[in-house]
């Protein structure tokens, strides 16, 4: 049987706090980061890039994905045009970390966060900019 795919719709309210709420975790990541706090940068900067695409295909699809795993989100960045396609970029470097740093008992390097941190600033950047040129 097909898998059924798992969207929401989203409204411009929401692409709006979507783009806040990654703007506010990736400034979160950077301030763990200068801590000195690897795990929880990295962990906040895959929430601000899972944020900065949800707003990007809320601006450019009307819909966010809202399956349990993040094949999904791969799939409408991927309609969402080449914006889409650069944040996937990053987002499919970020997410095999989040077991890493959310669930195992393994360190992660200050260097790997650090690239964590860049990815993510990237996709909100992308993002911020693609809603700010949007109206829905």
């Amino acid at each position: 049987m097909p898998r059924q795919s798992r969207t929401r719709p989203v409204t411009r309210d929401q692409v709006v706090a979507y783009v806040r709420k990654a703007e506010e975790f990736l400034v979160a990541a950077a301030a763990e980061l200068s801590a000195g706090r690897a795990i929880a940068a990295t962990s906040l900067a895959i929430h601000a890039a899972v944020n900065a695409a949800d707003a990007l295909t809320g601006a450019r699809l009307g819909r966010r994905a809202a399956g349990q795993d993040h094949d999904e989100l791969l799939t409408l960045l991927d309609e969402a045009g080449p914006d889409g396609v650069a944040i996937a970029r990053d987002i499919v470097r970020l997410l095999p970390m989040k077991t890493r740093s959310e669930y195992e008992p393994d360190n992660v390097p200050q260097t790997a966060a650090a690239k964590a941190v860049e990815r993510a600033r990237r996709c909100v950047s992308i993002a911020h900019r693609v809603v700010d040129a949007t109206s829905l």
